[in-house]
């Protein structure tokens, strides 16, 4: 008999702590549970804020050269709205026609001419204009409702020019850009005064490209010529 109670005690007991188990891991899971509902919440996220300039250039295409590239390269400007690379002449540039008019843009600004001065053929200027001309018509006829402007080729610092004297040639190519840009009826915009009044802390140290600030005035220009 006495061994009868002592083995109903035992199962009675170990009911007991399987009961008491059951509950703390339940009260455990329940006080859990907001916990893994918090990690598991998603948690919107902002992109970049758009910028005044961004905003106002949205549908236009800047293309061009490595000086153009900066507007990208600092984001100044968004990459879609960027279509240039170190090293394009005019001539380069004709094998972008098809990215640019896959871009349909209603604004076109076209910065090139430092590199066709530098390529080596008997007449630079003349060789690049020829292919200036022909990127111009190309244009007009894939793209009749944007509105094209020439930008001038940017001026180099005294210590650039002595290490590449053909950067002497920039004004009088710069003539021929503002001819051109009469002769094809487009808009021209000359960015020289950007940089007059000693505005050397604007190049970078190659004294040939820009830092964010330069391209932060030629835009505050810019948008004054075409508002």
């Amino acid at each position: 008999m006495n061994m009868k109670k002592t083995v109903v005690t035992l199962l009675i007991g170990s009911i007991t702590l399987a009961l008491a188990a059951c509950e703390n891991e339940s009260a455990s899971s329940t006080q859990q549970q907001p916990t893994t509902q918090n990690q598991g919440q998603v948690t919107e996220t902002k992109g970049p804020v758009e910028t005044e300039y961004q905003a106002f250039f949205q549908n236009s295409v800047f293309f061009g050269d490595s000086i153009t590239e900066g507007l990208s390269f600092h984001d100044v400007l968004k990459e879609e709205n960027v279509l240039a690379g170190a090293g394009k002449t005019a001539e380069f540039a004709l094998q972008d026609m098809d990215e640019l008019i896959k871009r349909d843009p209603e604004r076109i600004f076209i910065l090139l001419g430092s590199d066709d001065i530098l390529w080596p053929t008997d007449n630079p200027k003349a060789y690049s204009m020829k292919n200036y001309a022909k990127l111009i018509g190309m244009i007009k006829e894939k793209l009749p409702q944007a509105k094209v402007t020439l930008l001038s080729v940017t001026p180099v610092t005294a210590d650039a020019e002595e290490l590449e004297p053909r950067y002497k040639n920039i004004n009088d190519y710069n003539e021929g850009l503002k001819e051109l840009a009469e002769k094809e009826n487009i808009g021209y915009v000359d960015l020289s005064p950007i940089l007059s009044n000693g505005s050397n802390d604007l190049y970078d140290s190659d004294g040939i490209h820009f830092k964010p600030e330069f391209y932060n005035r030629m835009l505050d220009l810019l948008k004054d010529q075409v508002e």
